[in-house]
């Protein structure tokens, strides 16, 4: 809890001086607390992650907040009502194949058609009874149409729910949702929002993207302007690591994807096949998150084996990202953290498991930690200063929202180029990497619209 009482009985003790008012003890008890607390990040060397990312970020998402973003009701309020279609067809179409009546949204009662009645196999027991989760329903949906109709349902109903049916009543007065961002909730440093929870609204998905279409400018005239990170992680992977061959891959201009699959399957760029595309781009993302070489099997459909044997030829290509991804790891157990190229400590109690998926677990957070918390730290450094210019511009334009690796302005059209440019010099020029920073930048009358 970041309560002032809580915060004082845990870093100074006892309660906060007593005060008339409440706010005078409140800013007694915080003036206390500075000091101290401040005391403890520069014991931990941790003051320069406070000082020049998290404490400048807070007046730029206030004034995120505050300005919030426009929802066209009426979009969601036709989604909602073709979402009910779809979900009662779906319904209908999953007892029918079961051949019998039973209530999908209960796992007990889902798992007795599937794994008691119908007899599919890969069944996995828990306490409570068959296991329904995504990556058992995931592994038989190619085969069994029931499960890839069980999770079509699960999709459209969370969404309907989360996003279709519940944004239209978080409109403010002005027209605007107005979520709140968290600094101090995920352990990568990542920015997290609530009220509504903006960052899970799938990017990819035709629903998603329909979704994202009920977010507009407030004012006539006006667009929505997007600007995206390429690849953010991977690149920080390359500096990190000083790899040539990463490197080298992301400065020639080419489809980095494609240069990895040359390397690794040991054929031309031009020979490059689709399917060998494929394959490489989940290597590249999987050395990021610690993938181990089933998961890598799980992820492609193919042998363990071979996924090592993939992993391996990666690890060749790239030798240096290996020794990296050793050297994290070894000194995360001799320190117990890992820690960002700007300095942000995660702690990986982990790594001091007995369980040994537990400690898998812990090195591979330790390895994704450096990657995924840099492009975090870069992503608030670049919101701070696309938040400066913006302010210095006099442009109307506001910065709205901050999704994953986007950022997302609302702007008249005749600004809409030149925001465009802010955001993508602002972004671009914010970290001094071995390799650049690229930046997608799009704008239209909606957020779907804007990529």
């Amino acid at each position: 809890s970041y309560e002032v009482v809580t915060l004082y009985a845990d870093h100074v003790g006892g309660l906060p001086p007593a005060c008339d008012p409440v706010a005078g003890s409140d800013a007694q008890a915080a003036a206390v607390l500075a000091g101290v607390l401040g005391a403890k990040l520069e014991a931990d060397g941790s003051t320069a992650v406070f000082r020049d990312i998290e404490l400048p970020l807070v007046p730029v998402l206030l004034r995120m907040e505050r300005l919030g973003i426009a929802l066209d009701s009426k979009v969601l309020e036709d989604l909602s009502a073709e979402t009910a279609s779809g979900i009662d067809a779906l319904r209908a179409e999953i007892l029918g194949l079961a051949g019998c009546e039973f209530t999908i949204d209960s796992p007990k009662q889902l798992g007795e058609v599937l794994f008691d009645r119908l007899g599919l196999p890969k069944g996995k027991r828990t306490k409570t009874g068959w296991s329904t989760d995504a990556s058992v329903l995931g592994e038989l949906r190619e085969t069994y149409p029931i499960a890839g109709k069980v999770l079509d349902y699960r999709e459209l109903t969370k969404l309907k729910s989360t996003y279709i049916d519940a944004l239209p009543r978080l409109v403010a007065e002005d027209g605007r949702v107005h979520t709140t961002f968290n600094q101090t909730v995920a352990a990568t440093g990542r920015l997290s929002s609530s009220n509504p929870n903006l960052q899970n609204i799938p990017v990819r998905s035709e629903l998603g993207r329909r979704i994202r279409a009920a977010f507009v400018p407030a004012r006539a005239g006006d667009v929505i302007v997007s600007a995206d990170y390429s690849q953010i992680e991977l690149r920080v992977l390359a500096h990190l690591t000083q790899d040539p061959g990463l490197i080298e891959a992301f400065t020639c201009g080419a489809d980095f994807h494609a240069a990895t699959g040359s390397r690794v399957f040991g054929v031309a760029p031009e020979d490059v096949t689709p399917e060998m595309r494929r394959r490489a781009k989940a290597v590249n993302f999987g050395i990021v998150y610690g993938q181990s070489a089933h998961g890598l099997a799980e992820t492609l459909k193919i042998g363990n084996a071979e996924a090592k044997e993939m992993i391996d030829r990666y690890f060749a290509a790239y030798p240096q990202v290996r020794s990296f991804l050793d050297e994290t790891v070894a000194e995360a157990h001799r320190t117990g953290y890992a820690v960002t190229m700007y300095g942000r400590k995660r702690r990986i109690p982990e790594l001091l498991s007995g369980n040994h998926n537990l400690r898998a677990f812990g090195e591979r957070t330790a390895m994704n930690h450096p990657m995924q918390g840099t492009a975090a730290d870069i992503m608030k450094l670049a919101m701070i200063e696309a938040d400066r210019r913006l302010r210095a511009s006099g442009f109307a334009a506001g910065m709205v929202l901050q999704v994953h690796d986007e950022l997302v302005f609302e702007a008249p059209e005749s600004e809409a180029e030149a925001v465009a440019a802010l955001a993508r010099e602002a972004m671009s020029g914010v970290a001094d990497l071995a390799v650049p920073l690229v930046v997608d930048v799009a704008w239209g009358k909606d957020w779907a619209s804007a990529k």
